[in-house]
């Protein structure tokens, strides 16, 4: 047995309390659930967290091309793989921005990297 909903006459299975079709209730006095959608692209961008984010990238990433250049300790260089671990973050993120600037530092982390190892060898 099938059940029709009084909205858009689509036959339902009758064990069904709501129109697969059009959401109304099958069943008097069932309420449909109410739903809030979050949309990724209304949210706002802390700009100060952006810019905070941008610092502990480039210093992560580019101490032990310095510190190599300086004093020539190269176990530091090392250290620099940690400035790939925000732009991992934010690579990962719905948000298209955000994906934006991930990919943006990890471009400035692996040239950082890059060069302290470099440092490193020679």
């Amino acid at each position: 047995m099938t059940r029709l909903c009084k909205n858009c006459g689509f036959e339902n299975q009758d064990d069904y309390d709501f129109c697969a079709k059009c959401g109304t209730p099958l069943v008097e006095g069932l309420k449909p659930n109410q739903f809030r959608v979050y949309r990724t692209q209304d949210l706002e961008i802390n700009k100060k967290a952006l810019i905070a984010a941008y610092i502990a990238t480039i210093f992560l990433s580019w101490s032990g091309f310095f510190i190599g250049l300086i004093s020539k300790n190269t176990v530091f260089a090392t250290f620099t793989f940690f400035g790939f671990f925000m732009p991992f973050f934010l690579v990962q993120s719905k948000h298209p921005a955000l994906k934006k600037h991930g990919l943006i530092m990890m471009a400035i982390s692996f040239v950082g990297v890059a060069l302290s190892f470099y440092v490193m060898m020679h």
